[in-house]
């Protein structure tokens, strides 16, 4: 389980780094072609607005898996080992059910938008609501797996 974690982790920042760098070059020969030869591609600009929000979301996921994100621990830290653990997986039901809340939410407008297309690229516009999808399902896979997890040393009485 940890290995696939592992490999799904890093095809993810594969792909972070491919539209980094896809976003990188668009940008840059937008930004050359229009003070070089006073001309533009207009694809462009949509084009690396779409990858940022698709590389925000992807990195969204990166950052939970490794447990990168703000967390206040001030109060947790205060409890002893099994009620962290409990309190964790409180937590993560909660956050589960907020994943859910997002899924649903952006599939519905992902539906919604799909027929909508861009005035300059022609994608559609759905496509930017897709990202918090595929986001919102792999970061409830992975709390799940961290529900899992904790369940288990819960119950076998582990207290790290």
């Amino acid at each position: 389980m940890k290995t696939l974690a592992q490999f799904v982790g890093k095809a993810i920042e594969a792909v972070c780094v491919i539209i980094l760098a896809a976003m990188s070059i668009l940008v840059f020969l937008n930004v050359v072609l229009r003070y070089g030869f006073n001309s533009s591609i207009n694809v462009t600009e949509e084009v690396s607005r779409y990858l940022f929000v698709w590389l925000t979301f992807l990195a969204a996921v990166l950052a939970f898996n490794e447990n990168q994100h703000v967390s206040v621990t001030v109060f947790v830290e205060k409890f002893s080992p099994a009620a962290k653990k409990l309190l964790f997986i409180i937590t993560d039901v909660i956050m589960l059910f907020c994943c859910y809340l997002i899924v649903d939410g952006s599939w519905i407008q992902f539906n919604l938008n799909l027929n909508n297309l861009a005035p300059i690229s022609g994608l559609p516009q759905g496509i930017t609501y897709l990202a918090s999808t595929v986001a919102g399902v792999l970061i409830g896979l992975l709390i799940l797996a961290r529900i899992a997890t904790n369940l288990v040393a819960l119950t076998k009485g582990e207290t790290k």
